[in-house]
């Protein structure tokens, strides 16, 4: 243990304990599903305190590149893992919430990575996909639903185009845009005048990107996506305020042109 971890200067210590762990990852020692060592064996083979080493694995785990369960047996322990889809969304949406992006970063952010996603998940979508995602559209047709379980419903079938791509990335990117101006969206939302009328316009579109994305038409798929973006992201960029926030207005004018789209999709 001690030869394979090398010790770390005291100056800073949490932070050169993430380099060091870092380094490792970059060098391929450790990748995905490897499990660190327990507390008291690679605290001191780095040479600095478990308080330190805690502080650093907090920090991981905060990113997503790092879980950790408390306790014995197999599951316990820290843990390299795989997919940072919702910790990267939790940090893009307290970067959003800071002040570090605009409404219009996240729109133009969003329009690139949904061409891309429809483009080639007319390309690369599997049969499995398709049904799952004409699951979602029938689900989203269904009466009475509200704001809410449709937002969520909405994020998972963009979510899902986005998977189907093949790009892990663009999945993941596009996953964490969205959940990054979630709150912003169902504000906005729930601020719309006739919600049957809203829900309806995005029904049709959502038909007919499936549409689009079965026939392997990408060109036309891509070009929905985008106006299905603008329509209604567009409006929260021209009633956006300095917090972010969305007035009822701009959300309900969504929905006369090219429909909202109800996830911060």
């Amino acid at each position: 243990m001690t030869a394979e971890w090398r010790p770390v200067r005291q100056s800073r210590t949490h932070e050169l304990v993430l380099q060091s762990i870092e380094e490792r990852v970059l060098s391929g020692d450790l990748k995905a599903g490897d499990r660190l060592p327990p507390e008291r064996e690679l605290a001191p083979a780095l040479g600095v305190s478990r308080s330190a080493l805690r502080e650093a694995l907090r920090v991981l785990e905060t990113v997503g590149v790092l879980t950790a369960h408390a306790g014995r047996g197999p599951d316990s322990g820290a843990r390299m893992v795989r997919n940072p889809d919702d910790a990267l969304g939790r940090l893009l949406r307290l970067h959003f919430a800071l002040g570090s992006y605009t409404v219009a970063d996240m729109l133009e952010a969003r329009v690139v990575l949904e061409r891309s996603s429809f483009e080639a998940a007319a390309r690369h979508a599997s049969p499995e996909d398709l049904a799952e995602a004409a699951e979602i559209v029938a689900r989203l047709r269904e009466p009475g639903i509200g704001v809410e379980e449709f937002n969520d419903l909405d994020t998972r079938f963009h979510v899902l185009i986005a998977r189907s791509s093949g790009n892990r990335l663009t999945s993941t990117l596009t996953s964490a845009v969205r959940e990054s101006v979630r709150p912003l969206i169902l504000r906005a939302l729930e601020s719309v005048e006739d919600w049957s009328a809203t829900a309806a316009a995005l029904d049709a579109e959502h038909t007919e990107l499936l549409r689009l994305v079965r026939e392997a038409d990408g060109r036309a798929a891509a070009d929905l996506a985008e106006r299905h973006i603008r329509g209604f992201h567009g409006a929260l960029v021209d009633g956006s305020t300095s917090d972010h926030s969305a007035s009822g207005d701009s959300a309900s004018d969504g929905p006369a042109s090219n429909g909202p789209e109800s996830d911060a999709r």
